[in-house]
């Protein structure tokens, strides 16, 4: 019997595309905050926290060109208190994963941003917006990890989680030196 399991978190099954790095484009900020209107339109209240997340938050950063866009609501787990809105603005389920912090991904249908909805007290929220801070601070660090993602996107990747779960070390690495740091900075 085949296991289906990834299809039920990857919703549409495994998609090969290919890993392109850009400039860092100063629209970036303007497409967050036209999606972040949108999102902020149509569910309300139930946005409990909404940040610009990922490379393309990082002025000066190279990146794919996608937004990702986290997405606190009261429960990410109940998806309809947020899933018709968020679909009738036009955004399709991708990603369900009632394991891992109970993520949802929404995706556009041009394939250029992400929404990632969690419920309140996410370590996975807590992890990018650190991650997003330090790269924004710390030149050293956003030239590493740009260097990183430039070597990782000239190889061929079967789907975009293979790319991330590659960079997993890097990443690592820059969140326990802002960890480190942080902590000598509060003693």
């Amino acid at each position: 019997m085949e296991d289906d399991s990834e299809d039920k978190v990857l919703i549409g099954g495994k998609e090969k595309r290919e890993i392109k790095i850009v400039d860092y484009d100063s629209q970036w900020p303007e497409i967050y905050t036209r999606h972040a209107r949108i999102i902020r339109q149509v569910l309300g209240e139930r946005v409990l926290q909404l940040e610009h997340v990922g490379s393309t938050s990082v002025p000066g950063l190279a990146a794919k060109p996608i937004i990702d866009i986290d997405v606190v609501v009261k429960d990410s787990s109940n998806e309809p208190s947020y899933l018709p809105a968020l679909e009738a603005a036009g955004y399709v389920l991708r990603v369900r994963e009632p394991d891992w912090y109970e993520h949802r991904m929404f995706r556009t249908p041009e394939l250029d941003v992400h929404i990632h909805v969690f419920s309140p007290g996410s370590l996975e929220v807590k992890r990018h917006l650190i991650f997003r801070n330090r790269l924004r601070l710390n030149a050293e660090d956003r030239h590493a990890y740009a260097l990183v993602k430039q070597k990782l996107a000239s190889q061929a990747w079967e789907d975009m989680n293979a790319y991330a779960q590659a960079k997993s070390e890097i990443v690592a690495s820059i969140l326990a030196r802002a960890v480190r740091e942080s902590e000598m900075d509060s003693d």
